[in-house]
């Protein structure tokens, strides 16, 4: 069976892997955001809570965001008491999602390591391998030695500008295949009745008497009093849709992909000193990236600046790469909270509720992120374990500093 031409909807073998619908004129949840965190959030509605009049919307096709512009690394290994049980959740949900969804999302725990250049670093990474132990996560500081059995194409000479001197070692942590992710969830929304809207962009949201009563999208006005905004990028222009402003800045991301090689890398390597990270692929490409450009742009263009320097640095990590050619690069757009923690939870408008700002890290989240997000639809609480994300904490002084584990830590 061909695929029908200009379809955003991926085909398995069993033909389309969701349906289209007919926009409702009304909802009792209105999802922002077809990507893996807003397809989460409706599947758990369904499935743990039997909330199935849920509307998600997204602009583009399904997962053509984030979730579809990212180098899908999953792990657990943050820094802060609040952070480090909340990926843990995670990498747990992870680890059964395929069995769950009944889809390959191609799960590797191939192991997650830190490298460290300096004395500064090595410290740095002691503190949160401590952390993470004494949480129940699976992480600890390896050196030279054990880092070149385990990464043997690392130079971990005393030849570079920055030489290796240590790493955190974090066995969970690997890579996933992203749309895999975003297609087992979308897959399974719809067979419990979600209605996904591709091509169905949101223009404005109403606010009666403190609280929302419908969305306004590209394809006409839906009745709701929930609206659940999960959107990468475009976070802050969603909020001031009901007069709410929100701590975040939006900056590009960027990332780029080898030829295909022989398999000879099988951990995930990232050096936040060097601003570089890099891991292979099931099909022998090297995924490569780097933090975020420091300007704050919508902008979705790559540049030759990104990839030169980028390689600089990867070429300090592992010289035999020297001669490999990049087959091709992309960017995408995230949203930086100041403390680089999410924002999740209620707002001052009823019936709006946000899983925003995840910077370059929010992939990682995506199940758990969903699961509580339903929960906290379903039951009108907010969980324990987000408490510490909410709006308030950036009027309160209460932050959550992740930046050690999150700015370029992937």
């Amino acid at each position: 069976m061909l695929k029908p031409p200009n379809s955003w909807i991926p085909w398995g073998p069993r033909g389309r892997m969701w349906r289209r619908h007919p926009l409702k004129e009304s909802y009792d949840v209105v999802i922002i955001g077809g990507g893996a965190h807003g397809l989460a959030a409706a599947y758990y509605l369904a499935k743990d809570h039997g909330i199935t009049n849920v509307a998600v919307l997204e602009k583009n096709y399904i997962g053509s965001g984030g979730s579809g512009r990212n180098t899908a690394i999953v792990r657990a290994n943050y820094r802060t008491a609040e952070g480090i049980p909340f990926y843990d959740a995670s990498v747990k949900l992870y680890a059964g999602l395929s069995q769950e969804l009944g889809y390959n999302v191609m799960f590797s725990q191939r192991g997650h390591m830190t490298l460290a250049h300096s004395d500064r670093a090595v410290k740095g990474l002691r503190e949160r391998a401590e952390r993470n132990q004494i949480l129940g996560v699976d992480s600890r500081m390896i050196w030279p030695d054990e880092i070149k059995r385990l990464a043997p194409a690392l130079d971990v000479s005393d030849r570079p500008r920055y030489p290796i001197m240590g790493a955190l070692w974090h066995p969970p942590g690997g890579i996933i295949r992203h749309d895999a992710v975003v297609w087992g969830f979308a897959r399974e929304a719809d067979r419990r009745g979600v209605h996904l809207h591709p091509k169905t962009e949101v223009t404005g949201i109403k606010v009666e008497g403190g609280h929302v009563t419908a969305v306004e999208t590209s394809r006409g006005t839906i009745r709701t009093g929930m609206v659940l905004s999960s959107t990468a990028g475009w976070c802050s222009t969603i909020a001031q849709m009901v007069d709410l402003k929100l701590p975040v800045v939006t900056h590009p991301l960027q990332a780029m992909v080898s030829e295909p090689l022989k398999p000879f890398l099988d951990v995930v390597v990232v050096s936040a000193s060097l601003h570089a990270y890099i891991s292979q692929t099931d099909r022998g490409e090297l995924v490569i990236g780097a933090g975020i450009n420091p300007y704050s742009s919508y902008s979705f263009q790559s540049t030759l600046d990104f990839m030169e320097s980028t390689a600089g640095h990867i070429l300090e990590l592992m010289p035999a790469l020297a001669e490999v050619k990049i087959l091709r690069q992309w960017a995408g757009i995230c949203d930086m909270t100041p403390d680089y923690s999410p924002i999740m939870g209620f707002t001052p408008v009823g019936g709006f509720v946000q899983d925003v700002g995840w910077g370059t890290y929010g992939f990682k989240a995506s199940p758990i992120c969903g699961k509580i997000m339903a929960q906290l639809i379903a039951t009108n609480r907010t969980p324990d374990l987000i408490v510490p994300f909410s709006l308030e904490r950036f009027s309160t002084g209460e932050l959550v500093g992740e930046k050690a584990a999150a700015a370029v830590g992937h």
